[in-house]
């Protein structure tokens, strides 16, 4: 329904040329608009009511688990059965950091949940079998686990945004009883926290929307293709300022690799757009500080091109 109100107001209302640079970029920035929206305000708000039942310190104790590392795993596992875009992922990320999880371990979590989910690994196994499904999954969650671990090691807390933490020092004692009073502390929370980081949200999706309408459909396979030496690394660069969640990427995937383009960096395109994209980026520079998120972006690219390269001698 909200993609027939898209094409309606861009090809109909406004006139645009379906397939034109300007209509496609025009659709999708009405379309993902008012996706990202409705589904950052239904998750911010859910997890919300969640944080009002039950204490930071219950969270705290799930993932962050007394033996090293176990924590990591859990929030990876976690993100699997999360199947929100690498946008969505954000608010639970924030509830993850405000109830005093590890920051590695929030990050497992963020990395795995838009990385790795079941509707692109059913549409994988689907296209290319299960060993390729199979691959999949395990480097998502490798990838996930290992940067989580990396970020946690550096200790870099200092670089999340001081109002985050003012919200964890303030509401560390928070439960409330009352159903409609968690609905109304919900109703709060997710306009108070909606109020910080909609601009970030709109440039993010402006500038994917500017790429998927003027980047032309062959550019990935002409920069990255099986005589470049280099095609990993380029096809991870090409993929973060594209936005998609996994199963909506799945198509180009199977696009490229008819184009015969080589299945490790097939895979390395996918893992970049899902994982990492720039409205992402937009979005945690409201939550974190510059070193931080380069960081996260540095360490989740390089693996993922390790990950491109170990496949394509394998494969």
């Amino acid at each position: 329904m909200l993609k027939q109100a898209a094409d309606y107001l861009t090809f109909d209302l406004l006139g645009l040329v379906p397939g034109s640079r300007g209509g496609e970029a025009l659709n999708f920035f009405l379309y993902d608009t008012v996706k990202i929206f409705f589904l950052l305000t239904s998750i911010i708000f859910v997890v919300a009511v969640i944080r009002s039942s039950f204490p930071p310190e219950k969270t705290k104790r799930m993932l962050a688990h007394k033996r090293e590392y176990v924590g990591n795993v859990l929030a990876a596992l976690l993100g699997i059965v999360t199947p929100f875009c690498s946008c969505s992922a954000v608010p639970l990320f924030i509830g993850f950091v405000e109830s005093g999880v590890p920051l590695g371990v929030t990050f497992s979590f963020l990395v795995s949940s838009p990385m790795v989910n079941e509707v692109a690994l059913i549409m994988l196994w689907g296209l290319f079998g299960w060993k390729i499904a199979a691959i999949y999954i395990g480097t998502g969650l490798v990838v996930a686990i290992v940067a989580g671990i990396i970020i946690g090691k550096l200790k870099m807390e200092r670089y999340v945004q001081d109002y985050v933490w003012q919200m964890q020092v303030g509401q560390a004692d928070l439960v409330i009883p009352d159903f409609r009073g968690k609905l109304d502390y919900a109703r709060e929370y997710t306009i108070g926290l909606l109020k910080k980081i909609w601009p970030y949200v709109i440039v993010g999706i402006g500038l994917g929307a500017f790429i998927h309408g003027y980047v032309p459909a062959d550019f990935l396979a002409r920069w990255a293709g099986r005589d470049n030496p280099f095609a990993v690394p380029v096809a991870v660069a090409l993929g973060v300022p594209l936005y998609s969640n996994a199963a909506g990427v799945i198509p180009i995937v199977h696009a490229l690799m008819e184009k015969g383009m080589a299945m490790g960096t097939v895979l390395a395109f996918m893992m970049a757009v899902t994982a990492l994209s720039l409205p992402e980026a937009v979005i945690l520079s409201n939550v974190l500080k510059r070193p931080l998120l380069a960081t996260f972006f540095g360490i989740v690219a390089v693996a993922i091109t390790i990950v491109g390269y170990l496949f394509n001698a394998i494969l």
